[in-house]
């Protein structure tokens, strides 16, 4: 659509003075609503008009009446001049007055479309948030109730593990499942990892005394439950978690070693 060539069709001054069909005030305002160029010409005219208005006082008319009568040669002779009777266009003025109504109108229907819109996008917002909410619980108590299972397992393994030289205040527990090789375990009693670390858990042989990683745990500092899942085909002897850097360690570094615990028979 060229705005520009709509603007200069004089439709909108048309609109404005409430000249225009029902159908057609309809059209000029869904243009409106798609185009706020248009709407701001409209919001032009009608400052023009009461510009206009406010300039066309009472006091002004008297003086340009006094000019016209000047410029006609009016004096104070009782000349009379026949004049034919002025043919006043009352609907003009009408839709004048009118197309004040209408702006003011057009103005409070935009406000209250955009703040039924906003409070709409509210709405949806929350109920999307609920919704996720809602998934995110139905969730958390799959995997709970499923947890609960593994831990109830008679064939599955408790480690507990204890703290270890300074770090005598950590402490953590491993559920060992052999039937489907993954442990799990309950790190509560570890403290966050600092910046630039990442706690590594470690499963171990004694008889020789051999170390190998299960990973590192990333999430650690941004998981509530602090319960993790990892998996474990070793005939594991003891299990230990180290303080290592991100990325973790080849082999645990054993000043930072928070948490050991052997595997009992």
């Amino acid at each position: 659509m060229d705005i520009n060539a709509y603007i200069e069709s004089g439709v909108l001054e048309l609109y404005v003075a409430g000249q225009l069909s029902e159908q057609e005030n309809q059209e000029v305002y869904e243009l409106m609503l798609k185009h706020p160029e248009l709407l701001q010409e409209v919001l032009s005219i009608e400052a023009a008009i009461i510009k206009l208005t406010a300039a066309t006082s009472s006091n002004k008319n008297e003086n340009t009446l006094q000019r016209i009568k000047d410029q006609l040669k009016f004096g104070n002779a009782s000349k009379v001049v026949q004049m034919s009777k002025p043919k006043t266009n009352w609907f003009t003025y009408t839709g004048w007055a009118a197309a004040l109504f209408i702006g003011a109108g057009l103005l409070w229907t935009l406000n209250q479309n955009k703040e039924l819109e906003a409070q709409l996008s509210d709405v949806d917002t929350e109920k999307a948030y609920l919704e996720t909410q809602i998934e995110q619980a139905k969730t958390n108590l799959a995997v709970k109730e499923n947890l609960l299972n593994v831990l109830r397992d008679r064939d599955i393994i408790t480690v507990p593990l204890g703290g270890q030289g300074s770090f005598a205040n950590s402490y953590a527990k491993v559920y060992w499942n052999k039937s489907n090789n993954n442990i799990y375990l309950d790190a509560q009693g570890l403290p966050e990892a600092p910046e630039g670390k990442v706690w590594q858990v470690w499963s171990l042989t004694l008889n020789p005394l051999t170390p190998k990683s299960l990973g590192t745990i990333t999430d650690f500092n941004t998981d509530e439950n602090k319960i993790f899942t990892i998996a474990n085909a070793n005939e594991s002897e003891a299990f230990g978690i180290t303080l290592e850097p991100t990325g973790g360690s080849p082999t645990p570094t054993m000043e930072q070693l928070h948490t050991l615990g052997v595997v009992t028979p």
